[in-house]
């Protein structure tokens, strides 16, 4: 009888939210993963069972919490992690690793950040509504790339919906409208040189009180966020295509191949070659 399962995705052109692998495990007593540094976002739900997280925050503090069922973790790229099973009472989690330009915009809603990793749902019901979620896309791994990125988009509704931690929006804003502007902006000109100054100035908007607006809004400067979608575009172009990396690195915004390489391996941990070459990431078990 298995005691675990695991799925890799096939690469496909979503760059606001993409699912990498899925999976679940019953662990063995003291089963542990880490010390290791992911390069999306993770999240375990525990569905029974015990165990414990140290996380690593951006602060280089390094916290223990303990878990039980209905709760989950969250590992954010970027940062060192080591979880561990209980001795006596081991868990069984499910798991999603997913990323794209909005994914830390969406858990920000939930709540949930390098510094607040847990989620605790607002009763039992809803924290199983958001594990079953989770499973259903474990259990239909077969399905098109479509269906299951429908199923982390609605995933993600229930995390935020669900999630204690939630931060409650007052409904829409003019703010949201500016940002899309300037967001819808940089998707279409990315390929060049672009300054908060101009993008501002599409907004129509002071450049200061922009750029403090996006960062309160995106989690990120303006500038930094152009980075990301930079990367992105050329992360899907080098398993897309044959392009050369120099022409792809051209073609998203870096003239110079060697910046270029330094940016996408500081993002990804892995050289556009490699990436190339690669392009799956390990189990997250």
């Amino acid at each position: 009888m298995k005691d675990f399962s695991f799925s890799v995705f096939p690469h496909e052109n979503f760059l606001d939210l993409r699912l990498f692998q899925c999976g679940w495990e019953q662990c063995a007593p003291l089963h542990s993963f880490g010390p290791f540094v992911r390069n999306n976002f993770l999240l375990h739900y525990v569905i029974s069972g015990r165990g414990q997280l140290d996380a690593t925050g951006p602060d280089g503090v390094t916290r223990r919490y303990a878990l039980g069922p209905d709760q989950a973790f969250l590992i954010c790229p970027g940062l060192v992690n080591t979880y561990f099973a209980d001795k006596k009472d081991p868990w069984k989690y499910v798991w999603l690793e997913f990323g794209g330009l909005r994914a830390e915009e969406y858990l920000g809603e939930a709540g949930l950040g390098p510094l607040q990793p847990i989620y605790q749902p607002r009763s039992p019901e809803q924290g199983r509504a958001v594990r079953d979620a989770m499973l259903y896309i474990a259990g239909h791994s077969q399905s098109s790339t479509l269906h299951l990125t429908g199923h982390l988009c609605l995933f993600l509704d229930g995390l935020i919906q669900s999630s204690s931690s939630r931060r409650h929006a007052s409904g829409p804003r003019l703010q949201d409208f500016y940002i899309q502007e300037a967001v819808t902006f940089m998707e279409h000109n990315y390929q060049r040189e672009l300054s908060v100054e101009e993008l501002a100035d599409v907004c129509k908007l002071n450049r200061s009180y922009f750029s403090k607006m996006f960062k309160e809004n995106m989690g990120c400067p303006p500038q930094e966020f152009l980075i990301r979608l930079r990367l992105s575009k050329a992360a899907e172009r080098l398993t897309s295509t044959r392009s050369s990396i120099g022409a792809i690195s051209a073609a998203c915004g870096y003239p110079n191949q060697l910046h270029f390489s330094r940016a996408f391996k500081k993002r990804y941990g892995l050289s556009p070659r490699e990436w190339r070459m690669q392009n799956k990431g390990q189990p997250g078990r």
